[in-house]
């Protein structure tokens, strides 16, 4: 259909008043001080593509020293790091944060909406995750790498046996980034649940959508075991708490499982975000819609749930008992179920469309012919006796490589093709892409199934060189050869998606032809997103509705309005998308960058000992996280707003439930999982480590007991109070107190299992009693924090929302609640005793 001038008229009118709201700052302040998601994507993306390309080339030094025998091209130390760095860089700061960073600058086109949920904590995560990689990278250049793999067993990355700085470096480094992983994890959630467009539902949500909020929750459920165990080894390392001494009542076994329930499940957090893209871009390739929506979904879902049932099939060479073995087994084959049908469903749906092969769809062809392959090593990696035979050979390095690169950077390149008419408004010109599919992908077969065989004829991995006669050299060289092919290759898709974003030719908007909304936005995609907030009625809405995107950018839509000067979206309602709050979001700060700053200062200024600048940025992360928080709150009630289509809708701050108390519940879940992990570490040194009983348990006294259940009761009960009395128009002198005076008892009987045990160096069930109250007087000082927030507010003449009472009663009953678990578990063993 041909647009009217009135129409183009109409659209620009809006464009140009919707520009400056959201607009960045100018030079080089707006990338310190920017949050909206496609700054923060792009920024994110770039970082991510630079620790890839340090990565590959990690890699290659590998397969240059591996390809000879007794090569002096390294050694051990200097590739014990270097193999130690090529796997931390690719699996934490490359094949993450690439999804997230894709997930930040497409998801909100893809649910109709104009930014994600938080946007300052979007902006706050980039930034750590920016701090932390880069002090880990730095660290390698200048010698300080650790050398204990990536995965940091101990007690080989002790103290004892590894000194120096380097396995510090990776432990608050890598905990920094997955601060970050969660603060992402925590804004996808929300965005994914509440901001959408009018009527899409969830069962009209895009696939991508499902496949990243599966994996959203799984991040919030698989990174706090990892987070916990990076501390209990720093915390060894610094402090000599025994976690992992056998001789002091700790386990190496215990950093293995933390480790393994994290790594596991995050595999599949690499692969879902792939398979997403996958089951996007496929259909589109086909020219059809995808054969079996919920079917994938179901699967996406049961894979989630299943990975976290597969952590010890890492550990079958432990001294697991045969039931165990027996269980893990099985489930670890149970997996290739929700995988298959993924696999059948792109397959039907290329059966029932008409395939076009583009340069998207070469990538996805080689997914399919390297993924399966590794998908069936895994199997066979899953059966105990194979496993028991090629455990730590280069057979797993093999399969690891087909499942990351052939399971998810093929894709991922695909969805960057894809999606480069969208980013950057331009046409791919130069047709490298297609050389680089065909230097890519045969390279990585000869040069992976050569490991496989490698590995099958018992070359062990992590061993820096090898000796002649072993059977070995003419695959290794052949593997290595092949290996700097497919680097050119990388290489050249990384030039050719440069050279298309700043010199390819403008390009026609959606030129695949796809039906998801985020094609519906210009291309490339103003600061605002939409126009207005689209209107759905299906899954496929511009298939559905040809003249949607005229529509919305003519203001036709929800929120069409920029009259009132701020940055507004939408909010609806979870299960049916029925609009229900206006949000209004915020604008440029610096803020995020300042809390980033001493965030990682608090991370990082243990390295050199600086334990009081440490506290002193902890300090700087109270303050600015006050400042963030109160400037988010208005400091007068506003009426309900008008939002289109005769709606009158409550601005999302006046509500029960604002933005912060969903990011709240979801981020209270990673704490949630965090605690679980310690609480299942102390049970685990109490039933299965080496050197229990310890000389004698703590018993409780009944003055303790008194103030944990008195405490606890009054800390949950002085935030309902508030919230009651908010409701009712009255104030909150009476509910914080109640809760004050219950957050001190609750701490000090916290105390009292500290003072009872001075020595945590002594014997690792001090140590755990410590980090038990520890956990409880953490959370009560952050709730005694939130209290005083509503103090000030109180002081200073400003309205105590519902909303932020419900938010502080959220801490609260999770503070008390697991306060009390935890002092049980402290108390328990005495009094068995």
């Amino acid at each position: 259909m041909r647009e009217s001038p009135h129409r183009r008229a109409t659209a620009l009118r809006l464009h140009r008043a919707l520009e400056p709201i959201w607009a960045p700052r100018t030079g080089w302040r707006r990338w310190f001080t920017t949050t909206n998601n496609n700054d923060i994507g792009q920024l994110f993306l770039c970082v991510a593509t630079t620790f890839f390309v340090i990565g590959g080339i990690l890699a290659m030094l590998i397969r240059a020293q591996l390809a000879t025998p007794g090569s002096a091209f390294m050694g051990p130390e200097a590739y014990n790091q270097v193999f130690t760095m090529h796997g931390t860089v690719m699996m934490f700061l490359f094949a993450i944060p690439f999804f997230e960073a894709l997930s930040v600058l497409l998801l909100p086109g893809m649910l109709g909406t104009r930014d994600l949920a938080y946007p300052k904590l979007g902006a706050y995560g980039l930034w750590v995750y920016i701090f932390g990689g880069s002090a880990v990278i730095i660290a390698m250049l200048m010698g300080l790498s650790p050398d204990g793999g990536w995965f940091m067993y101990p007690p080989l990355t002790s103290a004892a046996f590894s000194p120096g700085l380097g396995a510090d470096v990776w432990l608050l480094g890598i905990t920094s980034i997955e601060v970050s992983a969660i603060a992402t994890a925590v804004e996808i959630v929300v965005t994914v649940l509440r901001y959408r467009a009018a009527g899409m539902s969830l069962s009209r949500m895009p696939i991508f959508a499902w496949f990243i909020l599966v994996v959203a929750v799984m991040i919030l459920t698989a990174f706090p075991p990892m987070i916990l165990g990076s501390l209990l080894l720093e915390t060894e390392r610094a402090l000599d708490w025994p976690f992992f001494q056998v001789e002091n009542g700790g386990d190496p076994l215990l950093w293995q499982h933390l480790f393994w329930l994290f790594g596991h499940p995050e595999v599949y957090i690499i692969f879902l975000p792939a398979a997403g893209m996958i089951a996007t871009i496929l259909p589109v390739m086909a020219r059809t819609t995808l054969l079996g929506y919920g079917w994938v979904v179901a699967a996406a879902v049961s894979l989630a749930v299943l990975s976290f049932g597969l952590w010890v099939h890492h550990m079958f060479t432990t001294g697991i008992p045969h039931l165990g073995l027996a269980f893990f087994s099985a489930a670890s084959t149970l997996v290739a179920v929700p995988t298959s049908v993924m696999i059948f469903s792109w397959i039907g749906t290329l059966w029932k469309g008409r395939v076009r092969v583009e340069l998207p769809m070469l990538w996805i062809l080689g997914f399919f012919a390297t993924f399966v392959i590794g998908g069936l090593t895994g199997v066979m990696l899953a059966i105990v006796p194979f496993n028991w035979q090629v455990h730590d050979t280069h057979f797993v390095v093999a399969h690891l490589h087909y499942v990351l690169i052939g399971g998810y950077v093929f894709p991922m390149i695909a969805a960057v093709y894809y999606f480069q008419p969208l980013l950057t408004g331009r046409a791919s010109f130069f047709r490298l892409g297609g050389i680089a599919f065909w230097l890519v992908v045969p390279a990585f077969h000869v040069t992976f199934l050569a490991v496989h065989v490698a590995g099958l004829l018992g070359q062990r991995r992590r061993t820096w060189t090898y000796d002649e006669g072993q059977g070995w050299e003419l695959l290794n060289l052949v593997a290595s050869i092949a290996s700097f092919v497919m680097a050119i290759g990388f290489a050249l898709v990384i030039l050719d998606i440069a050279i298309n974003t700043f010199a390819g030719l403008r390009g026609r908007r959606n030129p695949w032809g796809a039906a998801t909304l985020e094609w519906a936005a210009p291309a490339s995609s103003p600061n605002y997103g939409f126009a207005s907030i689209p209107i759905v009625q299906g899954r496929y809405p511009l298939q559905e509705d040809p003249d949607l995107a005229v529509r919305i950018a003519r203001g036709e839509g929800y929120l069409g309005d920029a009259s009132r000067n701020r940055r507004e979206t939408l909010i609806v309602t979870t299960t049916t998308g029925k609009p229900l709050q206006v949000a209004v979001l915020p604008g440029n700060s610096p803020l995020p960058f300042l809390l980033a700053v001493v965030t990682s200062t608090s991370f990082l200024a243990p390295l050199v000992k600086a334990y009081w600048l440490s506290g002193l940025a902890l300090l700087g992360v109270v303050v600015v996280a006050l400042v963030w928080v109160w400037r988010l709150s208005p400091a007068r009630p506003e009426a309900p707003v008008e939002a289109g289509h005769g709606t009158l809708l409550p601005v999302a701050s006046e509500t029960p439930d604002p933005p912060g108390w969903w990011g709240s519940l979801f981020l209270l879940v990673a704490d949630g999982v965090h605690f679980g992990s310690l609480v299942f570490g102390y049970a685990f040194l109490w039933t299965v480590a080496p050197n229990w009983p310890p000389p004698s348990y703590l018993s409780a006294d009944l003055w303790a007991v008194a103030l944990a259940l008195g405490g606890a009761a009054a800390l949950a009960l002085g935030p309902r109070i508030c919230a009651r009395a908010i409701a009712s128009g009255r104030g909150i002198s009476v509910g914080l107190p109640v809760a004050v005076v219950g957050a001190l008892a609750l701490s000090a009987a916290a105390a009292s299992v500290m003072l009872a045990r001075p020595d945590p160096a002594s014997h690792a069930y001090d140590a755990t009693l410590w980090l038990l109250a520890g956990h409880v007087a953490f959370h009560v000082g952050l709730v005694l924090i939130m209290l005083g927030y509503l103090a000030l507010r109180r002081i200073a003449g400003h309205p105590v929302r519902l909303g932020e009472a419900r938010i502080v009663g959220l801490w609260a009953d999770f503070a008390a609640a697991t306060g009390l678990v935890a002092l049980a578990a402290a108390w328990l063993p005495g009094g068995l005793g």
